[in-house]
């Protein structure tokens, strides 16, 4: 049998807010190709196939037909589990329909953790997948009054870990075959490591567990969240797939890639990165004004002829005049998205001469403002964990609308 993991598709996700829908549909295309080529018998979704949780008709649309393109293929399971982008009720929705063509959905946890675990054959092989999807506070944790912060991080943490547990216990009950198992997960793995492009709702300790923490019943592990491809703990059988598109500039210096997993004999004989072709070329330039024009002419595109993007690091002293950077990036046939000045010293400058700056030079975050305006009102967030915590999280719930 022959097992692909995926994650973070975030369909409709746009860079600088400029759409990367052909990326996406081209993602999906090669994924389809590569799936009939080596005869992928099972494909897993480990989370945020949407970027928000109201996805757009264009995004539906291409994750409706990759689907239905699936099923004439050699690929007769996909297991799909909801991310902290996602919408529980929009991709549960049409779960008994997708369950007709052997397409498996977990959007949010339920009580009765059976719904989570699947057994799936294929060429006379057989695996049990534990689908955990991601695993809101609210939907394990029992909220107790006037709790403090660090008790709501333990007992979310205990819960989680009881979550899996039991998982882990119902799977041991119907593994009558000895079958490996696969579980599946959307969290944050301590040790991993982050890009721009994760929202992480808990800045603090709450929900990040470690390789260790999971139960010793799976055989391999397949995450989301994270969007570079990497290992937990040094552990072989611990891992993020990654997204499989460049989602932030802080994400082109490695690979994209999904996970092939190969079955025979009732166990694991191999785990496979496989690296994903890059759609669109983008790339970061740093240096003087001058330097980054004298590099201009280096930016160009690939086979597949979609318009370059480039993000400019000016190592200036002092607000310069872009537009003739903009210009000379249109005759060259790419487009600047972000412009920023490496050496603009946010410790020598207040929030409103920040802002200022940032009209013409768009390089402030919404959690960069909210940083600056608690140290102007002398709040210390390391001591406050809370207060950063919940801001984080009302910010997620924004970027996701």
């Amino acid at each position: 049998m022959k097992i692909l993991h995926t994650a973070d598709w975030h369909l409709g996700h746009r860079l600088q807010d400029f759409s990367q829908i052909e990326e996406q549909q081209l993602f999906l295309q090669w994924l389809e190709q590569y799936i009939i080529e080596h005869k992928i018998n099972l494909l897993l979704i480990a989370g945020d196939v949407f970027d928000k949780t109201s996805p757009s008709s264009q995004s539906l649309q291409m994750y409706y037909d990759f689907l239905v393109k699936l099923t004439r293929t050699s690929c007769q399971s996909v297991v799909i589990t909801g991310g902290n982008h996602d919408s529980p009720g929009t991709l549960n929705a049409p779960k008994q329909l997708l369950d007709v063509l052997s397409i498996k959905v977990v959007g949010k946890a339920t009580e009765q953790v059976e719904n989570e675990v699947f057994e799936i054959t294929a060429n006379g092989e057989k695996i049990i997948v534990a689908a955990v999807p991601y695993l809101r506070d609210q939907d394990i944790r029992r909220a107790v009054a006037d709790e403090s912060f660090d008790e709501l991080t333990e007992r979310y943490k205990k819960a989680l870990i009881n979550h899996y547990e039991k998982v882990a216990g119902y799977c041991r009950q119907i593994n009558t075959t000895n079958a490996p198992v696969i579980a599946m997960g959307h969290l944050f793995a301590v040790g991993g490591q982050l890009s721009d492009s994760e929202h992480n709702i808990y800045v603090g300790n709450l929900g990040h567990i470690g390789a260790g923490d999971f139960p010793t019943l799976f055989d391999y592990i397949a995450l989301g969240h994270l969007h570079r491809p990497q290992k937990v703990g040094k552990n072989d059988n611990i891992r993020y797939s990654g997204s499989p598109y460049i989602l932030s500039f802080s994400e082109i210096r490695y690979p994209k890639q999904i996970i092939e997993i190969f079955i025979e004999n009732n166990a694991i004989q191999s785990v496979n990165n496989i690296d994903i072709p890059r759609f669109r070329e983008i790339y970061s330039l740093t240096g003087t004004k001058q330097e980054c024009l004298d590099r201009f002419s280096s930016v160009i595109s690939n086979q597949y002829g979609l318009t370059p993007w480039v993000e400019i690091i000016l190592d200036e002293t002092a607000s310069v005049n872009t537009d003739d950077l903009k210009e000379q990036a249109e005759r060259h046939g790419f487009e600047i998205l972000k412009i920023t000045l490496k050496n603009f010293d946010r410790r020598l400058t207040g929030i409103e001469e920040q802002l200022k700056q940032a009209q013409s030079i768009k390089e402030l975050e919404p959690m960069e403002v909210f940083k600056l305006k608690c140290e102007e009102q002398r709040i210390n967030l390391d001591e406050r964990l809370e207060i950063l915590d919940a801001f984080a999280e009302i910010l997620h719930q924004v970027k996701a609308q």
